[in-house]
């Protein structure tokens, strides 16, 4: 399986990607459901929450898959590949709404199959892990084995002729063979990685703060305002799934072609514009018939400019700005700023929304103004670079007095000098 990043002295590290039942992640998101399944039809549902909780570790899988996608894709193809988490994520929003409609799952008394559901996935998982091979980059930097590494290439492009991207690797390897794997407070304390760092905290807040979460949770009051009648609206909130999973598809074909600035500007810049609209309808909803209908229209308009820019395209950040031996660790930091910044705006919304009315999304929207503002001005376009290249950017952009002065002089003038 991928590395594991906060198991760095653990066989699964040190021992390639193991057999699958090795994946604490896969049995973990299979017993919780296996509970729920086993729970008696009208039972309490203590017994059933008792397992689910355990699949906290989902969290850990969503920092390792795009870790390991993007190190394993070629650097032509890393933006897309790397951006499928989000696709499946947005499909997985839209499937749980679809089996979750009362004509389904969504009954009370059907409650613990549909909480079992995501027991399917995981048994896929586990039959698919034996399949991947482990990430290049970890088997020939951490590891220095280059035979495993060759085979693990060949085997991911599916051609034998891969000594160029090899050669790449070596230098990588090159690169950070002084250095050791760094912790995750080391991050803080580092000069050389304050872009990279402020970076992942500001748009990592951003992605969270921008106000999509709170806008799938007025939706259906949005909905209902609009004149559907209450049983319907069930349905209309599938649009807001559909809208999310066909803007990843899009910017995951986007992203390699416009680049990640573009799509993360653009996103957080129209976020702007149709949350100003919203909230303007909001407040005049009372005064034109059709106010209702312009608010439920830049609901699903909010939804696709966050999937088309800053909802894949944030997650990709930490595996393009950090070398080998910080990516891990940037990873954990990332991960736990989003959850912890999840979990507090869905425990702060209620209130935001009784104090501020029809002016709750302004917040959100300043949010939004930052990260389109620091992208523009801050963050270095990776599109079509390799890891090394990023590296020596970034560098530049951390230490700006050494890239300006005089450029060390070659072999050939020193050889002609002692000449």
């Amino acid at each position: 399986m991928p590395r594991l990043c906060p198991f760095r002295n653990s066989s699964t590290r040190h021992g390639g990607y193991g057999p699958a039942s090795h994946c604490p992640t896969t049995w973990f998101c299979l017993y919780g459901p296996s509970l729920c399944l086993c729970t008696p039809w009208g039972a309490s549902l203590e017994p059933c929450l008792l397992g689910p909780w355990l699949s906290c570790w989902e969290g850990l899988s969503m920092n390792v898959q795009p870790m390991y996608l993007g190190e394993s894709a070629p650097k032509e193809l890393r933006g897309a590949v790397a951006m499928t988490p989000a696709i499946f994520t947005a499909l997985g929003i839209l499937i749980g709404q679809v089996v979750g409609l009362r004509e389904l799952l969504g009954d009370p008394g059907a409650w613990p199959l549909l909480l079992a559901s995501c027991l399917v996935p995981g048994l896929l998982q586990l039959a698919s892990l034996p399949l991947l091979p482990e990430s290049p980059r970890y088997l020939l930097i951490d590891r220095g084995d280059t035979e495993a590494c060759l085979a693990a290439l060949q085997r991911l492009r599916g051609t034998a002729d891969v000594v160029g991207e090899l050669e790449e690797l070596e230098e990588e390897r090159v690169a950070c063979q002084d250095q050791r794997t760094r912790r995750p407070w080391e991050l803080f304390q580092d000069r050389g990685l304050r872009r990279q760092v402020m970076s992942l905290v500001v748009l990592g807040s951003a992605v969270e703060l921008c106000g999509n979460d709170s806008v799938y949770a007025y939706a259906s009051s949005v909905f209902q305002a609009a004149g559907i009648p209450e049983e319907k609206v069930q349905y209309a909130v599938l649009g807001t799934g559909s809208c999310e999973l066909l803007a990843a598809c899009l910017s995951c074909v986007l992203i390699e072609r416009s680049g990640r600035r573009v799509l993360l500007i653009g996103g957080y810049c129209l976020m702007t514009c149709w949350g100003s609209i919203f909230t303007v309808a909001l407040c005049l909803q009372s005064s034109f018939s059709w106010m209702p209908y312009l608010a439920m229209s830049c609901i699903f308009a909010f939804i696709l400019s966050f999937g088309i820019g800053p909802a894949g395209v944030t997650g990709i950040l930490a595996t393009e700005l950090f070398d080998q031996k910080s990516r891990p660790a940037a990873y954990m930091v990332g991960g736990a700023l989003v959850w912890t910044l999840l979990f507090l705006v869905g425990l702060g919304f209620p209130f935001i929304k009784e104090g501020l009315s029809h002016f709750l999304y302004m917040p959100f929207l300043a949010f939004c103004v930052c990260g389109a503002i620091y992208t523009g001005f801050f963050l270095p376009e990776t599109k079509g670079k390799t890891f090394l290249e990023i590296s020596e950017e970034l560098h530049r952009l951390n230490f700006p007095r050494q890239s300006q002065g005089p450029k060390r002089m070659g072999p050939e003038v020193i050889l002609s000098t002692e000449l």
